[in-house]
């Protein structure tokens, strides 16, 4: 057995025509050179080309021809409008090879149709060529290279904007997570201030007033004078007098004597307000000053809507923040009560900071927040509160 290489061998695929060629009906009509129209039977035919005879005409390749192949189809004349070009002249088999060019998809998918039936040897009929032509008999080229035929800016700019949908996409997940958090874990405190205990100076006696401090004085020292205060006599002596002193001319004598005194400071103190303005007339037990201690411990008052109780009992651990601060501070209630100590609509809770608060930020206002949500902290009270 001979086992040597036949190297005259060729395979099928290398020698194999690109389209199929068949004798199919048609008659092709165009005009030559001399304008002179020609019609003619078409020899075979292709999806890529077709051949007639020569008869007396005469071609040369490369010439160029825009023609009408018309089929029988049903009684019905088919028409197609080609364009073709001369790629052989064989004058012996008296044939001319033509080849189409800029054929549409419908020519083309028209022609694969014609051609595929006469293989199979199917009768073709015009619902069939109808049905054939509305459906969609190509697909879409592909794209070429390793970047889908895209240039590096065009690649720069796809991968911008995914990541920029990929941003905003976590963002608007990080945003709605936020909300439902803060609607199942997080009470606001509807308001909330830094409290401080004060002290109040009051008039000793009927009379007038005059602030000693100096104009914009705040702090003032225990002891230290900060206001006077003038009194008739009368007001002093009165129910120390007996009904014979109490004439006429001994009470006008008296009314028109002045004493004065000074009110001082109890305590090292910021003055929060002054009650009653300069030479203004006050009564007995008025309250002229109100005094902040300045070595006093500050406390947060904060009030929430009841509908918040079982959020804000006593030991419930809160974050505050103060003004001019951006980070949070910690804290604990420490008591609750009803607003003007009867029914009300809001408690009003004491809340106890972890760090001291400056006493010089009385009445200033406070953001309150109680977040039951499962942080390191919670997890620490939790497993106090069970023993473990």
């Amino acid at each position: 057995m001979n086992t040597a290489a036949n190297i005259n061998v060729v395979h099928e695929s290398e020698a194999q025509r690109q389209h199929a060629r068949v004798k199919l009906p048609a008659l092709l009509r165009f005009q030559s050179k001399n304008k002179e129209r020609i019609e003619t039977r078409v020899l075979d035919l292709s999806a890529g080309g077709l051949s007639f005879s020569i008869g007396k005409n005469q071609f040369s390749v490369g010439d160029f021809y825009k023609a009408r192949l018309q089929f029988q189809i049903d009684s019905v004349n088919l028409g197609l409008d080609v364009e073709l070009q001369v790629r052989t002249v064989d004058t012996a088999n008296d044939r001319v090879g033509c080849q189409f060019h800029n054929l549409s998809q419908q020519d083309i998918a028209t022609l694969r149709h014609l051609i595929s039936a006469h293989l199979g040897g199917e009768i073709i009929s015009v619902g069939n060529l109808l049905h054939t032509l509305q459906r969609e008999n190509f697909t879409k080229a592909r794209k070429s290279g390793g970047g889908g035929g895209m240039s590096a800016f065009g690649r720069f700019r796809a991968v911008a904007f995914s990541a920029a949908i990929f941003v905003i996409g976590v963002a608007a997940f990080a945003f709605i997570l936020q909300s439902l958090y803060n609607l199942y874990f997080v009470t606001h405190a509807q308001s909330a201030k830094v409290n401080v205990s004060n002290m109040q100076v009051t008039m000793p006696r009927e009379g007038t007033v005059q602030s000693l401090l100096p104009e914009g004085t705040v702090d003032v020292e225990k002891g230290a004078p900060i206001a006077s205060f003038s009194a008739s006599m009368l007001e002093m002596l009165k129910g120390h007098l007996a009904d014979d002193q109490l004439s006429p001319a001994k009470v006008e004598e008296l009314f028109g004597k002045q004493m004065k005194g000074t009110l001082t400071s109890p305590c090292n103190c910021k003055v929060a307000r002054q009650y009653v303005a300069d030479g203004q007339f006050a009564a007995k037990g008025d309250v002229i000053f109100e005094l902040v201690p300045q070595d006093t411990t500050a406390t947060i008052t904060a009030s929430f809507p009841y509908r918040s109780l079982s959020q804000v009992k006593p030991g419930t651990r809160v974050s505050f923040w103060l003004p001019d601060e951006s980070e949070p501070r910690r804290g604990r209630i420490v008591s609750t009560d009803l607003h003007e100590g009867g029914l009300s609509s809001d408690i009003r809770a004491q809340i106890k900071p972890e760090q001291p608060v400056p006493s010089t930020l009385a009445n200033q206002p406070v953001e309150v927040v109680v977040d039951r949500g499962p942080t390191f902290d919670w997890m620490i009270d939790k497993a106090i509160a069970a023993g473990l």
